[in-house]
């Protein structure tokens, strides 16, 4: 029988730190006198309570590994669960949202996706930005070591194919969790504070440049204003660019230069095309613009260049309306936010290396019919990649583009235009923060949406936060026989 006391364990010790994590907020307000402090505390009691009580309760069940059943109960009810504690401010604090606004500003923010139903950000106590922002900043961190020690165990769309990197954790899951985080926190604190640093000496006062470091880093989104990065000027946006850039990188290279190994980042060849991606993209979409709306200077390169990247990496920010650059750029920034940055790194949606993989399986297929008689094996990075991992793949991008249009269908039900529906979804399950139109585009928000659509995307970004196939394979009946 299936033994759910590590599972409870490992969540019940993840609330209480994030309860711990509510006092940051807490102070901030009482240093700004803003009067909303109660607010805080009380969430951080009723969090850190329960959840110690679970931990507690079943500290004694811990072992030094946990079962593949137990190992996609951790990583699906670590998601479920903290958004729930993490909407108790927004429900008892200034914004006094109703629990489904709660619960989806919360996932949004722990899945590091970015839509918002907040408005009104200009005037927003600052205890409530800077909590927006650490929600963000804990799940960017918490999705690294998701990708790195979780999902490759669980050989969940190909993940497996990194298992190689040095990070082998069948059957040390906790023990291996906790050396990699610590490790990867070293790196992320470091790429937060030199992220706050720029900021500031591009400009931003200290607090902004505080949360929309932790925000950057994470290519979460939030901003603590409702035209996003709208009114900050040029050198915040390159800053921005530089960082989101370096977060959407493998984590793990970064802990690899720090030992003085260059030459991994240099050669992988997951970076080299996401960065040629990147500069193709801004590249092409510069010169239609040049061309079709006769924009040129520094102002339209910057313009195109920040907003592209950060769709690209599912950050989400925004500094201009995209939504006015014509057809063809818009059809373009859509289907760029389902590509995504590297594996190992804060970034979100499909992500490089399965395009990779996607391309050397039809590259081999085509070498097939070529030449019947000819052996022909897809590789990567010089590497035989073996039908397992190519067979979680091609599963992969099957159930992304089937959830896509059931979840994008699900909405159109609920009562909402085509274009909303589909970029709705997209954005939730790719993770990328705006939509499409006018009511969820770079312009809007998503608090005009609908009960049911919101608790749809809410389910939505967890999915895609999570590779889908961790989700789903917990609502199998096979699961729970297993």
């Amino acid at each position: 029988m299936l033994d759910i006391r590590p599972v409870a364990y490992v969540i019940g010790l993840l609330v209480a730190v994030l309860g711990v994590t509510m006092l940051l907020p807490m102070l901030a307000d009482i240093v700004e006198g803003e009067g909303h402090w109660p607010a805080f505390l009380y969430s951080a009691v009723i969090t850190c309570v329960i959840g110690g009580c679970l931990a507690v309760s079943c500290r004694d069940a811990v072992g030094e590994g946990l079962s593949i059943q137990q190992t996609f109960l951790v990583t699906t009810g670590v998601w479920l669960a903290l958004p729930i504690f993490g909407a108790l401010p927004f429900i008892v604090g200034e914004t006094e949202a109703r629990l489904v606004d709660a619960f989806f500003e919360a996932m949004s923010g722990l899945t590091t996706t970015g839509s918002t139903v907040f408005s009104g950000l200009d005037d927003m106590a600052r205890g409530i930005l800077l909590w927006r922002s650490v929600l963000q900043w804990l799940g960017g961190i918490g999705i690294i070591v998701v990708a790195m020690v979780f999902l490759p165990e669980l050989k969940v769309g190909g993940m497996q194919i990194f298992r190689s990197e040095g990070f082998d954790t069948f059957g040390k899951i906790l023990p291996r969790a906790t050396e990699i985080a610590s490790r990867i926190s070293v790196i992320y604190l470091g790429l937060t504070i030199a992220c706050a640093a720029s900021y500031n000496a591009a400009g931003m006062d200290g607090f902004d440049a505080i949360t929309h470091a932790m925000t950057t880093v994470a290519t979460g989104g939030f901003a603590n204003y409702d035209a996003s990065f709208g009114g900050f000027g040029a050198a915040p946006e390159y800053v921005a660019v530089l960082f989101m850039i370096l977060a959407a990188l493998p984590f793990v290279r970064f802990v690899q230069l720090s030992t003085g190994q260059a030459r991994p980042i240099l050669k992988d060849s997951q970076i080299q095309t996401f960065l040629a991606t990147a500069a193709v993209l801004v590249v092409a979409i510069t010169v239609w613009r040049m061309v079709d709306m006769g924009v040129t200077g520094e102002a339209a390169f910057r313009k195109t260049l920040f907003n592209t990247v950060s769709i690209l990496t599912g950050t989400g920010y925004a500094s201009a309306d995209y939504m006015q650059w014509g057809g063809l750029v818009v059809s373009t920034l859509f289907f760029v936010g389902l590509i995504g940055g590297c594996a190992g790194s804060t970034a979100c949606s499909i992500k490089i290396f399965r395009y990779q993989l996607l391309f050397a399986s039809i590259r081999t297929q085509i070498q097939r019919i070529h030449s019947p008689s000819g052996i022909f094996t897809p590789r990567y990075e010089g590497r035989p990649v073996g039908p397992d991992v190519l067979n979680s793949v091609m599963s992969f991008f099957m159930f992304f583009t089937v959830t896509l249009c059931a979840l994008a269908i699900c909405l159109g039900m609920t009562g909402l235009d085509m274009i909303t529906s589909l970029s709705g979804a997209a954005a939730a399950l790719a993770n990328i923060g705006p939509g499409l139109g006018d009511q969820i585009g770079p312009a809007g928000n998503f608090a005009g949406l609908n009960d049911t659509a919101k608790w749809l995307l809410s389910a939505g970004m967890l999915i895609g936060r999570l590779e889908l196939l961790a989700v789903y394979a917990i609502l199998t009946v096979n699961f729970w026989r297993a």
